[in-house]
């Protein structure tokens, strides 16, 4: 039996998942089922949506699970001859009576160098917090939170200018490749995980819409710059500007005060390039300055 003939279960729901599961379709794998997160509403919408996972795994005649409770599909799961299992965002913890199941066991990428950024935002962290680096580690799930032995890490440079959606797309892709160079290894047991040094972890709390208010007098200008990079998207960055707690989508730190700046701790500024208006537009923040004047004189 080759090794891509074992088969794969895979366990995803963020769109940061997909790219790994078309990866290891495209290189030959054979994907037993998708098991996803129950669909869900996204953003605005009223309706619920499902994982891009989902909808992909459709389209290539993959079984789809979006089970409630993991427990609920034990049974399917033992279907497959000594499964092996793959984790790319799930959202959810792994039972080890599930974990038991596979062999060599459920395959995770984490989108950082660990024991470093244990938890959901290792990405928001990074780039929150300046990093000069970042990466992935394709480790062996265990029921605790990251703490499994890895088998392989990869590091990336970060530029200081990435934005959370950039880094997202450039770790997944990072971390697909990397996979696929040592899925085989893992699989015929060349490849043997390494335990990780649980006094050097560190950890990332998960973020909510109570992060998206900022005070400028508690943090620098080059932080909050950080931060808008961090939190594009979800759950965003809103600052005081003109009257209004805007939402603002880009900015960067200057010298000195003027019209479009924002003055914060320590005395620095922050210059706001871009935000959105509270009746949704995205535009320029001198733009919006213009339109808060022509307001004021009419």
């Amino acid at each position: 039996m080759t090794q891509k003939s074992k088969t794969i279960l895979f366990f995803g729901t963020e769109d940061f998942s997909l790219i790994a599961l078309q990866a290891l379709v495209e290189a030959g794998y054979r994907i037993g089922a998708v098991i996803t997160k129950p669909d869900a509403r996204r953003g605005r919408s009223i309706n619920n949506t499902e994982p891009q996972v989902k909808t992909y795994a459709k389209k290539n005649n993959i079984d789809v699970w979006q089970p409630q409770k993991l427990t609920d599909i034990h049974t399917d799961i033992k279907q497959f001859d000594s499964p092996v299992g793959v984790l790319v965002s799930y959202g959810k913890i792994i039972p080890q009576t599930i974990i038991d199941l596979f062999h060599p066991g459920i395959i995770n990428i984490h989108p950082s160098l660990l024991p470093k950024y244990r938890g959901p935002t290792p990405i928001e962290s990074a780039i929150a917090n300046g990093d000069s680096e970042t990466g992935v580690s394709i480790m062996k799930l265990d029921k605790s939170m990251d703490s499994g032995a890895i088998y392989s890490q990869i590091k990336h440079r970060l530029s200081g200018n990435e934005t959370k959606p950039e880094l997202y797309d450039t770790l997944g892709e990072l971390g697909a490749r990397e996979l696929l160079r040592v899925l085989p290894g893992i699989l015929d047991g060349s490849i043997k995980p390494t335990t990780q040094d649980d006094s050097a972890a560190t950890y990332c709390p998960l973020l909510s819409k109570k992060d998206t208010i900022v005070d400028p007098s508690e943090f620098t200008a080059k932080q909050i710059e950080q931060r808008i990079r961090a939190h594009l998207g979800y759950p965003k960055t809103r600052l005081p500007f003109y009257s209004n707690n805007l939402i603002i989508t880009k900015a960067h730190p200057v010298s000195a005060a003027s019209p479009t700046t924002v003055k914060c701790k320590r005395s620095t500024f922050l210059a706001i390039d871009e935000l959105i208006t509270p009746n949704g537009k995205r535009t320029s923040a001198q733009a919006y300055l213009n339109g808060q004047r022509a307001t004021a004189q009419k």
